[in-house]
Order: C-alpha cells, then sequence, then structure tokens
C-alpha cells in the first residue's frame, strides 16, 4: 500500500475546508433569505389589518356625524389622519401615521362619549366592537412582524452570518413602533 504524499493530503484538506465553507456560506444566506421574507410577510399582514382599519373609519365618522354634526373640526383631523396613513410609505412613515391616527380616533370616542343616544345606536356599538377587534388585530400582527425583524436584525449583527449579510447586502429592518397608549391593551370605554 502506497502512502499519501503530504501534498496530497493538504490538498484534500483544502478542498475539504473550501467545501465546508461553500456549504456554511449558502447555510447562513438561506438563513437570511428566510429571516427577509419572514419580516416582508409578517408586515404584509400587519398591513392587512392596517388598511381594514382604514375602511372601518369612514363608516365610523359618519356614525358620529350624525348626532355631532357640528364638530366638524374633529371629522376633518380623523379624515386627514386616515389619508396620512393610508399614503404613509415604509415602517416609520406607516408607524407615525398609525401613531397620528389613533390619536385622532381617541377624539372621536371621547367626543361619543357626551352622546348617550349615539352610545346605544347599535350601529356605533357594532363599528366600536369592529374597530376594537381590528386593533386587536393589529397589535397581534405588529407583535409578530417586530419578533420577524428581531431574527433578522439578530441575524444580520451577530457573528459569523454579519459576514455573510456584509458581503450579499442584507440590513437590518425597522421596528413597527406603537404609540405610548397603543402599548398596553386596547379598551374603548363608554
Amino acid at each position: 500500500m502506497k502512502a499519501m504524499s503530504p501534498g496530497l493530503i493538504i490538498g484534500i484538506v483544502a478542498v475539504l475546508l473550501v467545501i465546508l465553507l461553500v456549504v456554511w456560506f449558502v447555510s447562513a444566506f438561506n438563513r437570511l433569505v428566510r429571516l427577509r421574507n419572514q419580516v416582508r410577510a409578517s408586515w404584509a399582514q400587519t398591513d392587512v389589518q392596517l388598511k381594514r382599519r382604514h375602511d372601518l373609519i369612514p363608516n365610523l365618522v359618519e356614525t358620529v356625524r350624525g348626532y355631532a354634526d357640528h364638530e366638524r373640526a374633529t371629522f376633518e383631523a380623523v379624515a386627514q389622519a386616515r389619508t396620512a396613513a393610508m399614503s404613509a410609505q415604509g415602517v416609520a412613515g406607516a408607524s407615525a401615521a398609525e401613531n397620528a391616527l389613533t390619536s385622532a380616533l381617541g377624539r372621536i370616542f371621547a367626543l361619543a362619549e357626551a352622546y348617550p343616544q349615539l352610545q346605544a345606536n347599535q350601529n356605533f356599538l357594532a363599528l366600536q366592537s369592529e374597530l376594537a377587534t381590528t386593533e386587536d388585530k393589529i397589535a397581534y400582527a405588529r407583535q409578530f412582524y417586530n419578533t420577524a425583524v428581531q431574527s433578522l436584525n439578530n441575524a444580520v449583527e451577530s457573528l459569523p452570518t454579519n459576514l455573510v449579510a456584509g458581503a450579499t447586502g442584507f440590513r437590518t429592518a425597522e421596528f413597527f413602533e406603537a404609540a405610548g397608549a397603543e402599548r398596553g391593551p386596547v379598551q374603548v370605554r363608554f
């Protein structure tokens, strides 16, 4: 039996190391792709819930307007905040616009407290319930999105995956921040 030369052994070890490095690189890259796609998918679900909220608002405003038509400034503030939220770009823009919309909606609900007959209106109660349900879904979608962002950001910023991320253009994603009032459970009281 013929012994392998030291040069051949070094060559085999070098080839095996290159193969292992390529396998690791591909594995790390594929993990980053999965994480990025999870962030995109979770943002799409968040966006669906935000659009649902945007669609409920005109009905809510019209119902309240029937009882308090003289409160035009409040209705206009809600309409402007809704328009800004619908046209917001990016996570940071959506976050700021949605926080402004939440504040404007708070004024509508505060206004509704002054009208007992509105509080007894079945249409208003149904819209209030639907909006509360939607707010819960938004909170869950935001949490799911932020968890996906955290996973991606951890991978992009941690060794050794950050080497692959830097070489292939992966970047951290933005969190979808909630307004101070939204950080707890959403409760609409009448």
